[in-house]
């Protein structure tokens, strides 16, 4: 369980990695948890089908809330419910956005991503969740964040109170530029689960969180 007073600050949000093996998933979310502060992870399903998914939501998830850590199961809203997640991340129209606000919230967080414009964000923002993701899970495929996705939550960080989260790109050296929009959280996946070290890169991530991101008034 993390103790830790909650930062004023950026938080990361871990996107967990693709891997159809529950051991080694188990592993890689237990050694990134345990290097310092994370807000939440979302959990997509990738090339998974819905048994095989829910497997591994079953394995996931406990560990995540044991940590103290938000468990948000991407795409699948029967699977969410089974494993007691904490929330659904929810791609699509803004009016299926909207259903699933109606439905779900405020028992579960439910939020999403994908958003390619203003425009799009605007009316999705209408439908009131409680994040959007600037950024496309599984697209942090080069070192810096995606200028698309560093205007969008620049501009949404600037006038809109719904949180964004920014992805930043598959190494950490992308996170000052990121956070900079003032975003309140920032997305790591590729950056923390392709080395060696998870609870390291997390440790780092914090530590750059730290130093570059904007303080929040409380």
């Amino acid at each position: 369980m993390n103790i830790e007073p909650t930062p004023q600050r950026c938080r990361i949000v871990l996107i967990a990695p693709p891997t159809a093996n529950r051991d080694e998933l188990a592993k890689l979310l237990s050694d990134a948890l345990s290097g310092g502060d994370v807000a939440s992870v979302l959990l997509p399903a990738y090339e998974a089908d819905e048994a095989l998914f829910q497997t591994l939501a079953e394995i996931a998830v406990p560990i995540i809330q044991h940590a103290g850590v938000a468990a948000i199961i991407v795409g699948n809203t029967q699977i969410a419910g089974r494993v007691k997640a904490d929330g659904l991340h929810i791609e699509g129209p803004a009016a299926d956005i909207a259903a699933n606000v109606t439905r779900f919230s405020p028992k579960m967080i439910v939020g999403t991503g994908n958003i390619k414009n203003r425009h799009t964000a605007l009316e999705i923002g209408e439908a009131q969740p409680d994040y959007v993701l600037f950024g496309k899970i599984g697209a942090d495929n080069k070192p810096g964040a995606h200028p698309r996705n560093i205007d969008l939550a620049d501009w949404w960080a600037s006038m809109v109170e719904i949180p964004c989260i920014i992805q930043a790109g598959n190494t950490l050296d992308s996170i000052p530029e990121a956070v900079a929009t003032g975003a309140e959280f920032i997305a790591l996946g590729s950056a923390v689960f392709d080395g060696t070290d998870p609870a390291g890169a997390v440790r780092e991530a914090n530590r750059l969180l730290d130093e570059h991101a904007p303080k929040f008034e409380e």
